[in-house]
């Protein structure tokens, strides 16, 4: 399994997390036994958001395991996120704390060990957000603090008042959700792919030491589902499987090498909750595309190059 820096830490992450949006899908014996091959395969960080729910709370589910196994938690990085509620984004003192709290009683945890924003409030006022953080790691309670979806600004303006390193950007990405690196390839061109619509995210996390994680690697989109054997991404999936073949490993664990390949060491968040599936997709870590390799799959994702 490769490993990251996160951010600026000297904590070394596995550069394939475990995403646990689906846990409450699960039955608790399920879960256990994904976290449980999980680190079998070298993951050591998790993801959850206190949002993440299917009748069940995956971060309940995540909490009923390690009271199982409390030997798991020694073994893990623990990232959670906040800010979303019904309708609204929420980035007040005190639903911060309050979602931090019930977080960690949630998932029988005694500190988070990075807790994120999850997407812009409009109506942030940043000396709240700052309240939060101070009173949260002067608590023990939270180690270290990052954001999901946000631009370099938006973080730039957290971190003034905050005084805290903002170690991740959690945004979406993958090889057909490429607008991380299209406007650093259409630099100053009339197309379309150089708008910059991020705020120069991929270059401004590089510059600072920020930890960018991949969500959504194997998606279209959340409501599309998986490009993966889609037939309107046929010469996707023909370059895919054409790699796998050379490398011995299936399509998707080539989608996640192409994350990977990128020289920022973005962290892939994956989300399956299928055993087989989630070794599947660790090998991806076995594969380094070629330059060559990497472009050909940007194209036949649809892209095109200037």
């Amino acid at each position: 399994m490769n490993k990251v820096n996160l951010g600026t830490t000297e904590l070394q992450v596995s550069q394939i997390a475990l995403g646990c949006m689906r846990f409450g899908l699960k039955e608790e014996q399920e879960v256990e036994a994904l976290i449980e091959k999980a680190v079998e395969l070298g993951i050591n960080f998790v993801d959850h958001a206190d949002i993440y729910q299917w009748g069940k709370n995956s971060e309940e589910m995540f909490g009923a395991a390690l009271k199982k196994k409390p030997s798991l938690r020694e073994k893990l990085y623990v990232q959670t996120k906040c800010g979303i509620c019904r309708g609204y984004y929420d980035f007040s003192a005190e639903h911060i704390i309050e979602s931090a709290e019930s977080s960690l009683r949630k998932m029988n945890l005694d500190t988070i060990d990075v807790l994120a924003l999850h997407r812009p409030d409009a109506l942030i006022e940043p000396e709240e957000v700052a309240k939060a953080f101070e009173s949260l790691k002067s608590s023990g309670k939270v180690k270290h603090f990052g954001v999901s979806n946000m631009n370099p600004l938006q973080m730039q303006l957290i971190e003034k008042y905050t005084g805290e390193k903002l170690m991740v950007n959690q945004v979406e990405f993958s090889v057909v959700h490429s607008g991380l690196v299209d406007a650093g390839i259409f630099v100053n061109m009339k197309e379309a792919e150089g708008q910059m619509r991020d705020g120069g995210l991929l270059d401004y996390a590089r510059l600072n030491n920020i930890t960018l994680q991949a969500w959504s690697v194997l998606q279209i989109s959340l409501r599309e589902g998986t490009f993966i054997d889609k037939e309107e991404y046929q010469p996707l999936n023909d370059k895919l499987q054409e790699l796998a073949d050379l490398y011995g490993v299936t399509k998707n664990a080539v989608a996640i090498a192409w994350i990977l390949r990128h020289p920022a060491k973005i962290q892939a968040i994956v989300g399956t909750t299928s055993l087989k599936h989630l070794e599947e997709l660790c090998k991806a870590c076995e594969v380094t595309l070629t330059r060559p390799q990497w472009y050909e799959l940007y194209l036949s994702a649809g892209h095109k190059l200037p």
